[in-house]
């Protein structure tokens, strides 16, 4: 028998919360994941071809892209590490438009969802990402059907969330589907009948093993990560931005 737990801030969330409200997750191939084959990567050569900034005048994006890789580097991991690679996030997010059309990338935003028949928030901590993460989805679900109710449109009885987790400068890929079922389920604290999978995606790298030192140092992975990143603009919609969540 699974055990329902008490209610926590999605930061508190760990693999026995998935267990007990019936969620799953499970790795993909990137055309399982996609559909398709990886695409050709549009940015500009000189991000796939320089380890570091070349000499010379380059464009506004090509100089952070690679200040704030170079910042990476030089911070140690920690509170300002992370605010680092939370800035990196941002500024390669926006780089390869995904605040276009009419989103908006935002930084430690916390947005609530009822659990066990409390109201709960977001938010993150160093342990157990991925629970984090579809918390996270969970309430932005939560609060999308709120917002809607509130302005007298019809709710959502199910929606797919594409996030991300940055590990260092590796970002790993999820298909969240959150359904109303499992939102009521959790409100009561109960198990949901129907199992909810969670579809993941790891850049495929060469050399795993040294990915997460190398990061986007590399720069066959860096190649490979945006690749990934500009196959995963089609499979909407993040679950950070606050504009797509409400309204696609």
């Amino acid at each position: 028998m699974v055990q329902i737990l008490s209610a926590k801030s999605g930061n508190n969330w760990t693999t026995n919360d998935l267990t007990a409200f019936n969620i799953t997750v499970e790795p993909r191939d990137p055309i399982s994941f996609f559909g398709s084959p990886l695409p050709n990567t549009t940015v500009d050569p000189i991000l796939l071809n320089n380890l570091q900034r070349p000499p010379g005048a380059i464009s506004k994006d090509n100089r952070l892209f690679f200040r704030y890789l170079a910042d990476i580097l030089r911070f140690p991991l920690g509170p300002q590490g992370d605010s680092v690679i939370d800035d990196f996030t941002a500024f390669l997010l926006s780089m390869l438009d995904y605040d276009e059309p009419e989103r908006v990338v935002h930084q430690h935003l916390e947005i609530g969802f009822l659990m066990c028949g409390e109201m709960c928030y977001t938010g993150t901590s160093p342990d157990e990402v991925e629970p984090q993460l579809i918390a996270g989805a969970i309430a932005a679900f939560y609060d999308n059907n709120r917002r809607r109710r509130q302005i007298g449109i019809p709710t959502m009885p199910s929606k797919v969330f594409a996030s991300i987790v940055i590990c260092g400068t590796i970002p790993i890929f999820y298909k969240i589907p959150i359904t109303q079922e499992l939102v009521d389920a959790i409100s009561y604290a109960q198990r949901p009948s129907n199992q909810i999978v969670v579809d993941k995606l790891v850049p495929p790298m060469p050399c795993w093993h040294n990915c997460t030192a190398e990061g986007m140092t590399s720069l066959e992975n860096r190649r490979i990560i945006i690749q990934c990143l500009e196959a995963f603009k089609q499979v909407r919609v993040l679950k950070w931005s606050f504009e797509g969540i409400i309204w696609n």
